[in-house]
Order: C-alpha cells, then sequence, then structure tokens
C-alpha cells in the first residue's frame, strides 16, 4: 500500500535536480558531438538551432548558460529528449564498435610485421580482406621487419584499414 502512495508524490527537490543534472549532461553531449556525429542526429527545428546555438557559443560562461537555455528545452519536450537519448546509445554503439575494429586492425598490422607471427597474421588477413594487395602488404610487412620502416607501418594498416571499411 506504500508503494501506491510514493507514486503518486511529487518529485522530491533532490530528486528533480539530478534529472535536471542529468538532462544538462546530455545537453553537453549533444554539443561536444563530431559535426558528421550532429547531422546524423534527427532533431526538432527548435532543438537543433539552440544546440547549434550552443555549439558555435565561444566564451565560458555563455557557452554554460546557452547549455542550460538548452536542458532546459529537452525538459520540457520529452519525446524530443527520448529521441535524443536513443539516437545517442546509437551513435555511442556504432562508435564503439569503429574502435574495436580499429584496435583488431591495428593488432593484425602488429602481427603482420613480426617476423614470427607473419604467416598466421597473413593467412588471417586474407580471410578477413580477400581483395587486399597481397604482393604490397608482404613487401611493407617485410620493410618493417628489416629495416623498422615506421612508414611502412603506417601505410599497412591504412591499407587494411581502407580495405576493411569498402
Amino acid at each position: 500500500m506504500n508503494e501506491i502512495v510514493e507514486e503518486n508524490l511529487p518529485l522530491s527537490r533532490t530528486k528533480k535536480k539530478q534529472q535536471a543534472k542529468q538532462i544538462e549532461l546530455i545537453a553537453e553531449q549533444l554539443v561536444g558531438l563530431t559535426d558528421n556525429q550532429f547531422s546524423q542526429l534527427d532533431l526538432p527545428v527548435t532543438i537543433a538551432q539552440e544546440a547549434e546555438q550552443a555549439r558555435l557559443t565561444k566564451g565560458y560562461s555563455s557557452q554554460r548558460r546557452q547549455l542550460k537555455h538548452l536542458a532546459g528545452m529537452l525538459r520540457k519536450s520529452e519525446d524530443a529528449f527520448e529521441s535524443l537519448l536513443n539516437q545517442l546509445e546509437t551513435l555511442d554503439q556504432v562508435s564503439r564498435g569503429e574502435k574495436k575494429q580499429f584496435h583488431q586492425l591495428e593488432k593484425l598490422r602488429d602481427r603482420l610485421c613480426n617476423a614470427d607471427s607473419f604467416a598466421a597474421a597473413f593467412d588471417e588477413m586474407l580471410e578477413l580482406i580477400p581483395e587486399i594487395d597481397r604482393k604490397t602488404i608482404s613487401r611493407l610487412a617485410r620493410s618493417v621487419q628489416q629495416h623498422d620502416d615506421r612508414r611502412a607501418y603506417r601505410e599497412i594498416f591504412r591499407r587494411l584499414r581502407d580495405e576493411f571499411t569498402e
């Protein structure tokens, strides 16, 4: 019976402040997105304009004021806020996937550049990216192994990344 009574009670001041702070953090995250990520979001026009204004504001105090205004708009529009949360979560998942892929390619490159693990890494690379230029990768890996060629080291990663993302 106490549970029913608690559901009907208004939120405490502390709880309201905590929610406001969380919304402010989401607003900060929105403003801190890259231009590419920001353009991918589907926001209501007023919120998008306010977020863009906050992104363009340079002064610390001015930007804090813009962020608070943006957070206030997000608090008033629950639907837009929920939609924004879902979109930010999707962007975060994509970003995590890209980072994971980046680290996998780095490890593959490191193994290709190590003479002891080259053969196994080369076979794995061919399974992942069958259309990659085998001769060039072999030549670059040999250059790294024999001469510690940093340019070739970076070039292997660049080629792996370019071929893998196509």
